[in-house]
């Protein structure tokens, strides 16, 4: 067990969630607000308004930097302090989902879940770590999954998906590395949310454990429980919705 929730909880004044609309974003948003957040920039692909005055909404999609590029600069006099990416795919629209064999990767299908879990990501973080000001603390994190560990993958399979969180993974690791050297108070992490009730885990629910389902409001407390513990020292790690490391 790592030691995330042994050091005094820290909240953010303002926040950017990518994926507002989503089922974690959601309910990310909301209990930002809740707990205290004055301002949540809430961006989703319709840009559509949260209800509450402490929203301020906007447009991007992941397959447009264009869009995250102007987010990002629209933020740019006035940078929020966490920035999570709570976007991420695991069926596609289409119904292409999870291959159970490598008999049924389709370049096709593994080329889109990686443009969505992976490559929109790293252009959010491309964009919103560039407006961080140096000398101040920030922290950004983006929904990752266990199945992305390479060490505990005990099952194969979920090709596209495991391998876009993966890839997710090492590419958080690598921003981390890089900012610490001009941010050095910078928090970069993954987070592992559980399997939350959502659209995304909605196809898969059927063969799930008593208790396993975790409700969006749920999931969002124990996520932003987790940042808000967060120190630089753990910057670049995975953690799930306890604050136990996720293994590599």
């Amino acid at each position: 067990m790592d030691d995330v929730g042994q050091r005094a909880p820290h909240w953010p004044r303002s926040a950017a969630v990518f994926g507002a609309s989503g089922g974690i974003g959601m309910a990310l948003c909301a209990a930002l607000v809740a707990g205290g957040t004055d301002v949540v920039h809430a961006g989703s692909r319709g840009g559509k308004q949260p209800a509450g005055t402490a929203y301020r909404p906007f447009a991007f999609d992941l397959a447009d930097e264009a869009s995250i590029a102007a987010a990002a600069e629209a933020m740019r006099g006035d940078p929020p302090q966490w920035v999570i990416v709570a976007t991420g795919v695991l069926t596609l629209p289409d119904g292409s989902g999870p291959e159970r064999t490598y008999r049924r990767i389709d370049p096709a299908v593994m080329a889109e879940v990686l443009a969505l879990n992976t490559i929109g990501p790293a252009l959010i973080a491309k964009h919103m770590l560039g407006i961080m000001p140096r000398g101040s603390a920030f922290t950004f994190a983006a929904m990752s999954a266990r199945v992305g560990s390479i060490s505990d993958n005990r099952l194969g399979g979920w090709h596209a998906y495991r391998a876009s969180k993966a890839a997710l993974n090492m590419l958080l690791k690598n921003f981390a590395i890089e900012m610490a050297r001009t941010h050095p108070d910078s928090v970069i992490v993954g987070l592992h949310p559980g399997t939350v009730d959502s659209a995304l885990s909605q196809p898969f629910q059927s063969g799930l454990a008593q208790g396993q389902l975790t409700a969006p409001q749920d999931a969002a407390a124990n996520l932003l429980g987790v940042l808000s513990r967060l120190t630089p020292e753990q910057s670049g790690r995975v953690f799930d919705f306890r604050g136990a490391e996720v293994p590599a």
